[in-house]
């Protein structure tokens, strides 16, 4: 009969599954920003091909306002930029979390070979 797991290792465990969530809430954040990169992307490329005279709308709610193309055009330059920094912190912050259940994960594997192995204590720290 498989004996106690050691608090150590439960602990380790316990951290191991919430830096899983954690790299997926990260990643789903980020998935999301990259779709709505994407849209900002095309409503702004669509912008700049209207002649300087156009008409633009801009969505506001439940409403459309008549808004200037250069207003608008610089909206979405603001947009497109605060989303492209959003980004590169969400992947440096997934990449620190994968590292961190990289770290972790060998860890634990270490742990359950030495009280495979019989001999308790190896590899803990």
């Amino acid at each position: 009969m498989m004996e106690q797991i050691p608090p150590q290792l439960q602990h380790q465990l316990a951290q191991f599954q919430q830096l899983q969530q954690q790299a997926e809430a990260i990643a789903t954040q980020r998935l999301q920003m990259e779709l709505q990169l994407k849209e900002v992307s095309r409503a702004l490329e669509e912008v700049q091909k209207l002649g300087d005279d156009a008409e633009v709308y801009r969505s506001v709610g439940n409403l459309l306002i008549k808004s200037a193309k250069d207003d608008v055009e610089s909206e979405l330059k603001d947009r497109k930029e605060t989303l492209e920094l959003r980004i590169n912190t969400l992947k440096r912050q997934e990449e620190k979390v994968t590292s961190r259940l990289k770290e972790l994960q060998a860890k634990i594997q270490e742990a359950i070979r030495s009280r495979a192995g019989g001999s308790p204590g190896v590899g803990a720290g």
